[in-house]
Formats: C-alpha cells, structure tokens, sequence
C-alpha cells in the first residue's frame, strides 16, 4: 500500500490560482460588534454577496441618478441655446421614471411611493389599472392582512377579495363606485362641452384633483404636477366602472395615442434619465420602450422575482433591455430579484430618504 498521495489527485484538488487583481473586493458582511446606523448597515449590503450585493449596487445606481445634474458635463459644441445658461445647467437634472405593478400599490409600499411623489424626486410614474384604483380605494376604506392559504370560496361567500395575503372587502370596491359615477358623468358632460377628449393621464389627473386626499399617491401627483401614465387603465375596477357608465351614458373617450406621444417625448427630451421598475408586466417595459426613442435610459435599477428562462421581458435581466437599444451600452443598471417589498423601502432608506430629519 503506497504512501504518496497520487499526482493526478494533488494537482485537481491543489490547483494555484491566478493572483487577484488589486481593485477586488473581498466579502465582508456587518459588523453587529460596533454600533451600526442605518446608513452604515446598508451600506454593508455592497460586500455581502448575492441578492444583497445587487441591492448594494442599486442603491449606487440611484444615488448617482439623484446626484447628477447637467453641469456635470461639459458644454457641446451644437448645444441649445436654453442649456448654456450655468443656472439652467445646474438645475437640469436625471428624470426618474418610477413603475410599478398593481400590487404594490395594494402593499404598504403606497406609502413608500408616496412619499417618492410628495417630496418631488420622480419625475413621471408608469402603473397598471389597480395600481390607480387601488390608491382611491384606500382613501375610502381600508386593506387588511391576512394569509395566503385562505380558502378562496370561503371569501367570495363573505364578499372578501384576496391579494396574495391581503384581503380587500369587496364594499370598498362599492364605495368606489359610489365615488366614481359622478364624476365620470361630470367628465363626460365637459369632452362633450368642448370637443376635447380625456386621455388616461388627464382621467387620473383629475381623479387625483377629486380625491383631496393627502393620503393619496395620486393626490400628490396632482399637486405637483407628476404625469402618471396607465396604458392598461380599463384593466381592473376602473375599467368596470367605465363599462357599466357606458349603459347609463355612452360617449367617454380615452385616447391613449396622446399619452403614448406624451411619456415618448418626455424619455426623449430628458438630458438625462433613468428607471427604476419594480415588477414586470406593462409597467416595465412601456418605461423601457419610452426609453428607446432617446437610444436607452442612463442608469436603470430593476426590482421582481420574475426569471428569464420563459422569455418573458418581466423576468428579462438589464443586458436584454441593452440589446434593444431601451438602456443604453455601458449605462449603469442592475436587477435585484427579491420581492419589492422586501428590498424597495431599504433602498428608499438609502437613498430618497436621506435628506429626511427626525423631529
């Protein structure tokens, strides 16, 4: 029996590496040793690795969005008049489009998004028909928690809608009605007055106006003038509303060729601008493809659970949005696959949300 290790064996397990480049980063996680802000614990996510490496890098990215002003580059030889003013420059800066998915909206991440459009640091927002509906919906009664595992025939019996481990009674749907009826007669009395027509933005716009409801996203969109786009507006609560309006009194009309023009010139007429998507669906990629009428976003942050291998865009990685032409080569962009609920308040924590002080 021999004694010396076998030469094939030593040199598979004992392989040399090549020696490390000076710039990597080795793994570090926090340390719970010393006291630790919120700032500090964050920003350990940049060294932890995994899904946590991804939100440290999106954190970056979205700081570098809020930083970045037009003076930060140098004057062109062909540029317009109107940016050559130093104080213009200065005050022009990365125009954030913020999308998200209907659910959201339902989650306590309405008050996360909230804030965002309060405190002015988006520039356009991109939803889907429940994620409109559900923030009036909430101003006139409240969502609950409950569980996933809620026997489905058991709710619609008691009249109780489930969002995954939400329940939503379906009164609140009632009241809703209750509040919209009017006021789409109202509309509809006004396109008939002057022969201009509604588009899902201007409809959402005034529904923000009707609301007065400083606990609304869309109140605050309102007031701060924040164009809120929904090409999928009829898909959900509002679209029944309109539907059983089209009975009572036929004749609203929602464009949707304008808005699309609208949201098209705003990606294209920004100096700078970047994403920051959280789910997929129409939300995604209606922002994405807005992006590709100025040659791709600047900076893009995608955050959702979805995986490329059926080849949907929700679950499409940044690098296919590239090829595209809807982030542009060499930008800035990362995705997180995590929940959004999870992740997008500590990114919000991280960023947005720095300038907040306690009282």
């Amino acid at each position: 029996m021999t004694s010396s290790i076998p030469g094939g064996a030593a040199a598979a397990v004992l392989q040399p590496s090549d020696p490390i480049p000076s710039e990597a980063v080795s793994v570090q996680g926090p340390n719970f040793e010393q006291p630790l802000s919120l700032e500090g614990f964050l920003n350990s996510y940049e060294r932890i690795g995994f899904q946590a490496n991804s939100l440290g890098k999106a954190i970056n990215i979205v700081n570098r969005m809020r930083k970045w002003r037009l003076s930060d580059e140098p004057i062109p030889d062909d540029e317009v008049e109107e940016y050559l003013d130093p104080e213009v420059r200065a005050n022009t800066r990365c125009n954030i489009f913020l999308g998200y998915t209907s659910n959201l909206i339902s989650s306590g991440l309405r008050e996360v998004i909230l804030h965002l459009v309060k405190h002015k640091h988006v520039a356009v927002l991109v939803t889907t028909a429940g994620g409109i509906e559900e923030d009036f919906i909430k101003c006139l009664g409240k969502t609950y928690l409950a569980e996933f595992n809620l026997d489905g025939a058991e709710l619609r019996k008691k009249g109780m809608n489930r969002i995954g481990n939400l329940i939503v009674p379906n009164d609140n749907y009632c009241k809703f009605e209750d509040w919209l009826s009017p006021i789409l007669d109202a509309m509809l009395l006004e396109q008939k007055a002057s022969g201009q027509v509604w588009t899902p933005s201007s409809f959402i716009r005034r529904l923000g106006k009707e609301i007065n409801n400083e606990e609304s996203v869309y109140y605050w969109a309102y007031k701060n003038d924040i164009p809120v786009f929904c090409p999928a507006l009829t898909d959900g609560s509002i679209g029944d509303m309109i539907y059983f309006h089209s009975f009572r009194s036929p004749g609203l009309i929602l464009d949707i060729v304008q808005d699309i023009r609208s949201l098209n010139e705003l990606s294209r007429k920004s100096r700078k601008a970047g994403m920051i998507i959280l789910g997929g669906g129409v939300c995604k990629h209606q922002i994405a493809n807005a992006m590709l009428i100025r040659n791709g976003a600047d900076y893009s942050v995608f955050i959702n659970t979805g995986q490329e291998f059926d080849g949907s865009d929700s679950g499409a990685r940044p690098d296919e949005a590239v090829s595209w032409g809807k982030i542009r080569a060499g930008a800035e962009a990362v995705k997180v696959f995590a929940d959004a609920t999870l992740v997008f308040p500590m990114l919000v924590a991280a960023t947005f949300a720095q300038g907040i002080q306690a009282p």
